[in-house]
């Protein structure tokens, strides 16, 4: 089974990318989506925060506080809390990303993704067979932040601030796509790489999708 990892920078619009991938029969595994389901109670990993970072980012029923808990690592410019919060986190959604991959390829299917925002930092990319970064100008993904997760614009600019720059997708990923939010760009481009890369998908679909 191939598997592709799907990263880029918040706001950059990976999901356009998921939408597309689905569509031709080709499953994604939300890292993020990953990652919340393991916060629900009783969770090992909420544990963990709380004791990292305090049990007031904690909800009175024992759940997790995530937009307290972004405030701390966002607001931290040293970077110190950003990344305890991924050592902490990065080593539950591994284990459970794999075991998703692994159903998978007992299912037979030929190819899966793996949608990861920090695909490199927590080293996704190693069993991955190549890698495509989405990116997008700065002033895009600041509407799609601010619009997505209902955030003014002082926190959406934090949030940004937190992200790297650019050059770190460009140096690292198999493959650099530009997603301005128009998917009849965008697609033809991932037809392109899969085909490239020998990835058997559901052709029919190509046409409906643009």
């Amino acid at each position: 089974m191939k598997v592709i990892g799907l990263t880029g920078p918040s706001g950059a619009g990976k999901g356009i990318c998921d939408e597309y991938f689905r569509s031709i029969g080709i499953p994604c595994i939300d890292t993020d989506a990953v990652y919340h389901e393991l916060l629900l109670p009783p969770s090992r990993c909420v544990r963990e925060l709380a004791d990292r970072f305090g049990h007031n980012i904690l909800h009175s029923d024992g759940a997790l506080d995530r937009q307290k808990l972004a405030f701390i690592v966002f607001s931290d410019q040293s970077g110190h809390s950003a990344n305890d919060l991924n050592t902490i986190t990065h080593k539950y959604v591994k284990k459970k990303t794999l075991a998703l991959l692994d159903a998978l390829r007992k299912e037979g299917k030929a190819a899966a993704v793996v949608d990861a925002p920090l695909l490199f930092e927590a080293s996704f990319d190693l069993f991955c067979d190549f890698t495509i970064a989405v990116l997008a100008t700065q002033e895009l993904r600041l509407s799609r932040i601010m619009e997505r997760d209902t955030l003014s614009r002082e926190k959406a600019v934090l949030r940004l601030n937190a992200q790297k720059e650019d050059s770190f997708y460009r140096t690292r990923a198999t493959y650099t796509l530009c997603n301005n939010g128009k998917k009849e760009e965008l697609y033809p481009s991932l037809s392109h790489i899969l085909t490239k890369e020998n990835v058997p998908f559901d052709t029919q679909n190509k046409g409906e999708l643009l």
